[in-house]
């Protein structure tokens, strides 16, 4: 989901950076007012660095990476998860690829605008308690479906606003690689939850992870 460097006019860069300041800064206020999620927002900085550094391909225009993005929103929460993007697109770029800094808040908003659709849509009613909301392996299908989906679009965004013409079969591969991220991801973040589920009263996971809310499909 990289949007390489020079790809994009600096005046839409700065655009970008506005855009992503504003939107993380609404959120990272509510942050703050809560201890625990201080600590879950740098474990999601921490996880999706390794998740990012652990698989990604170049694929047509970008790069198909493994995310991570479901099972840090089921377990971590909305807010620790969006912050958690920015702060591990920086990290990624200070210590591994500082030629991705230029694009930081490019990148960013593109992993953060679909987190914010998928929550406000499909994952709030996961964190209600009630027997008419149960997480099972479909549901989180449909989740990492629409966040996907909504990745790969925003990437398609950005090129559209570059300043070199990309055809339209190398955006088509790229969004149809993410097809393998969509199947596999679900199975290893069900396998997440049900562990973190099983020792959700200890401190440490009631400290770290935010899975209490969350019921499991018999």
């Amino acid at each position: 989901m990289h949007i390489e460097p020079g790809l994009i006019a600096q005046t839409k860069v700065i655009l970008a950076n506005v855009s992503a300041l504003g939107v993380l800064g609404y959120y990272a206020k509510d942050v703050l007012k809560q201890p625990a999620d201080i600590v879950r927002t740098l474990l999601a900085a921490l996880f999706f660095s390794l998740f990012m550094q652990s698989f990604h391909v170049s694929v047509g225009p970008s790069e198909l990476h493994f995310v991570g993005a479901m099972v840090m929103y089921l377990t971590l929460g909305f807010l620790p998860t969006l912050l958690g993007f920015g702060l591990g697109l920086l990290l990624q770029g200070l210590l591994f690829d500082p030629m991705d800094l230029p694009h930081l808040a490019v990148n960013s908003l593109s992993l953060v605008l679909p987190l914010i659709a998928v929550h406000y849509t499909l994952g709030r009613k996961l964190r209600q308690i009630s027997k008419d909301h149960r997480l099972s392996w479909g549901a989180i299908l449909k989740l990492d479906a629409m966040y996907y989906s909504g990745v790969t679009a925003m990437v398609g965004f950005w090129l559209l606003l570059a300043d070199a013409a990309t055809p339209f079969a190398a955006w088509a591969a790229f969004a149809s690689s993410y097809l393998l991220i969509v199947a596999v991801e679900p199975v290893f973040t069900y396998g997440v939850v049900r562990l973190l589920k099983r020792y959700e009263h200890t401190r440490l996971v009631d400290l770290c992870f935010a899975v209490k809310p969350l019921r499991l499909v018999d």
